[in-house]
């Protein structure tokens, strides 16, 4: 049609409108380029309305160098057409040549820009690394008076949320004097976008309860957010009002519907409402098959991939992604490896969300070495890379990789609420508090303090490094606590040994409508256990069953079995066993071994180990365990049995190590370390110590030391522990009368605690020592545990 009407043009001269009318309706850049060819025939190639049509179909089709070079060859281009080719730029990633034109326009011509200039330049300095050159053209608007305009603030929300300036797109946004759908829109998804879920709902409900009007686009974006935060009840709220207002046949809206029951568990209803688009496009079909992967119908998600290959369907990186099962990867990796080599095909392994999908699922599998391969070969790492390899090896135990590879990220990017709370996972792992203490100042520049997850993280580290105090300062803070943010300091408690403030949160918790979950009565009967709260233990995990109809997982019984048996009541314990209605795993058999060890009950010990070593036979510290209650018992014979049984089947133990923080930098030790810099210097506080300890009444504790060695060298092998090495560190390393934090990765030995609180009434120091189950804290020769650990 378009050729035709060009033909005919050849015989007969037409004016503007008629080209303008040709562009209109081209719908190739062949047909532009005809166009254009037609229009320089007709004289018509200066003619600037004609003109600014052309260079906005060409930035349309992305020849943006072609539309480039024809604004440089027009005389004198008005203010609209500067508008379009910046806008041009914008949209075709050039955000560089879009601020020269704009600088262009300021300093070498007499036009002043509008409304809209500034919206199409900012929204082109969002493409850089920095805000800086947003903010100063935001900064430039204001001046010139076009703060208030709706297109200028929508750009303005949009430049700050994707730099992840959460406060200042919302304080544009709240200064603005009329909001339309549009910047409504750009506030609820950049909410979203920064994984501000529960705002973004918020935002929306007054966006409705205004009456202002909502959209299909409206919906379609605040839907993820009900989706990520599995209310469902929010989003079938959205859904009533998309059926109300006519909005529930659209194609956005039923995806963002599949999206949200997917995410909720609900797949029958997701897998219905896919059925009612009668032609899914892709878009649709990868929400689906998202959905099928995040409920662990992985083979439902490969059918419908391989149906959409085989309809001759076009898959793209969101496909892939949706694939990947990174929600129930174990029993997947060659389907993994599988879908890798699709994507290295296909040319999409480069794309972040691809690569970062792929090294979510190799670290969930334990593969992290693949993991870092792909991170190191992906060319541009985005935020979202940089949070999954940082995750990654915090969920592997590798803490301190993911400190080292946060520390690089900051060099370049600037990290996000879920950055801060994987480095915070990791900090309260490793205890690193100083590094904590740094990442909660740059919280507080980044102005993130109010997201209940980076929140709720920063609880959670500073109860895991000793700082139970401050926890509780930062939750009583807290205006909205979710479940998990409840669970944080419970359990911070429990670690802490003060059960009775554990169960008086729990309480609060209960009367203030919250339900507890599975994990919540985990974090408090965790926290009756290391108080020897016995009645109250009883009374919760009654309540857990019969109340709240909760499940009692293995964990649970296990802690019921530990509160039982520390309190002595090893018979009660073995009963309590004996009734379960499941089948006793490792951890409760392991919980009465435990108990063993305390209580010195050699048969039973025996009956629990006879268990563990079927059950988990690749376990040293059941071994280890056994070995030492029959050393207690004054069996040595025994004892060496089982040490001998180690041996013969190659069973490495755990080496024990400690870690103490001076400054900023961490130091390690193990027994009988001689590596340090300043080695001569800690053996020599060490001995210092041990002659006041003897003045002071202390006598080591030999007992579960190798008994085929005379007693002065029992006595040297438990005195070089690394506990005692780092403590030592610490007396010659800080200040006298400052606190000293150590880390034990094992349960600290009977020697080091009697030892340790000694050294805190000679000393005069405060010594907290957090070992593998809880914490310790040391003063005046008394430790908060009550000896009971």
């Amino acid at each position: 049609m378009i050729c035709t009407n060009i033909g005919s043009a050849c015989y007969a001269v037409r004016g503007r409108n008629f080209f303008l009318d040709l562009l209109n309706k081209a719908n190739t850049l062949s047909h532009v380029s005809q166009t254009h060819a037609q229009i320089i025939l007709h004289g018509l190639h200066h003619d600037l309305s004609t003109l600014t049509k052309l260079i906005h179909k060409l930035s349309d089709f992305k020849a943006i160098h072609h539309a480039r070079l024809l604004f440089l060859s027009t005389p004198k281009p008005d203010l609209f057409l500067f508008n379009v080719l910046i806008k041009g730029f914008s949209t075709n990633h050039s955000p560089s040549s879009a601020i020269s034109l704009y600088t262009h326009l300021r300093t070498r011509t007499n036009l002043k820009p509008d409304n809209f200039t500034y919206a199409f330049a900012i929204s082109a300095a969002s493409g850089f690394d920095s805000e800086k050159l947003g903010l100063l053209l935001h900064s430039n608007a204001v001046v010139d008076g076009l703060g208030f305009s709706l297109f200028v603030g929508s750009a303005a929300v949009d430049l700050y949320f994707k730099f992840s300036r959460v406060e200042m797109a919302r304080k544009v946004f709240d200064l603005m004097p009329e909001k339309d759908t549009i910047l409504w829109n750009t506030m609820v998804s950049g909410l979203v976008r920064n994984c501000c879920y529960g705002d973004s709902i918020v935002v929306f409900r007054d966006m409705v309860k205004g009456g202002v009007g909502f959209d299909t686009t409206t919906l379609a974006t605040v839907l993820p957010a009900a989706a990520e935060l599995q209310e469902l009840g929010v989003g079938t709220g959205i859904q009533c009002l998309a059926l109300k207002v006519g909005y529930d046949c659209d194609e956005y809206v039923i995806t963002g519907l599949v999206s949200l029951y997917s995410k909720c568990g609900e797949i029958d209803t997701a897998r219905w409402l896919f059925g009612q688009i009668g032609q899914p496009d892709l878009v649709s079909c990868n929400a689906m098959i998202s959905g099928y992967t995040c409920n662990g119908e992985t083979g439902s998600s490969v059918r419908l991939f391989s149906k959409l290959l085989v309809s001759g369907q076009k898959v793209n990186s969101s496909t892939l992604v949706g694939l990947i099962p990174v929600f129930s990867p174990f029993g997947y990796l060659q389907l993994s490896c599988c879908i890798h080599g699709f994507c290295v095909k296909s040319g999409v392994v480069s794309h972040a969300s691809v690569s970062t999908a792929l090294t979510t699922v190799y670290s969930r599998l334990n593969e992290i070495e693949s993991a870092r391969l792909l991170f190191d070969e992906t060319p541009e790492k985005s935020l979202a890379s940089w949070n999954a390899m940082i995750s990654g090896y915090t969920q592997n135990g590798f803490t301190e990789m993911a400190i080292s590879l946060f520390r690089e990220m900051m060099l370049e990017v600037r990290p996000n609420p879920v950055t801060i709370t994987s480095i915070l996972s990791a900090c309260a792992q490793l205890g690193a508090l100083s590094l904590g203490k740094w990442v909660h100042g740059l919280i507080k520049s980044e102005n993130l303090e109010s997201n209940i997850y980076v929140s709720t993280a920063l609880i959670d580290m500073y109860a895991k490094c000793g700082s139970i105090v401050e926890a509780r300062r930062l939750f009583d803070l807290m205006m909205d606590k979710n479940v998990v943010t409840w669970n944080a300091i419970i359990s911070g408690y429990g670690l802490h040994g003060h059960g009775n403030e554990a169960i008086n949160l729990f309480n609060e918790m209960l009367h203030s409508r919250l339900p507890p979950t599975g994990v919540t009565f985990l974090c408090v009967l965790y926290a009756c256990s290391h108080a020897g709260l016995v009645r109250n233990g009883n009374e919760i995990f009654h309540s857990m069953v019969h109340d709240y109809g909760c499940q009692p997982l293995p964990e649970h019984y296990a802690c019921m079995v530990d509160i039982l048996g520390r309190a002595g009541q090893l018979n009660e314990a073995l009963k309590f066993i004996e009734k379960m209605p499941v089948e006793p795993g490792p951890a409760v058999w392991g919980a009465l071994l435990g108990a063993c060890m305390i209580h010195k009950d050699t048969n039973l010990a025996h009956m629990a180990s006879e268990r563990l070593f079927k059950l988990d036979p690749e376990n040293v510290g059941y071994h280890v365990l056994l070995s030492n209650i029959y050393s207690a018992d004054r069996n040595f014979l025994k004892a060496a049995s089982v040490r001998q049984v180690v041996k013969k089947r190659k069973l490495a133990k755990t080496p024990g190590c400690t870690l103490i923080e001076v400054g900023e930098t961490p130091h390690v030790f193990t027994s009988g370390d001689q590596s340090h810099p300043q080695a001569t210097a800690i053996y020599k506080m060490l001995e210092k110590l041990t002659g006041k300890m003897r003045e002071a009444g202390f006598q080591s504790e030999t007992v579960t030391a190798l008994h085929d060695v005379e007693e002065e060298e029992k006595e040297l092998m438990v005195k070089v522990h690394s506990e005692k090495l780092a403590i030592a560190f610490g007396l010659i390393s800080t200040e006298p009368g400052t606190e000293i934090r150590i880390i034990k990765n094992l349960r600290v030995c009977l020697d080091c605690h009697n030892a340790t609180k000694f050294i805190s009434k000679i000393t005069e120091r405060v010594i907290v020592v957090r070992d593998a189950n809880r914490f310790h804290r040391f003063e005046d020769g008394v430790c908060s545990c009550g000896d009971y650990w």
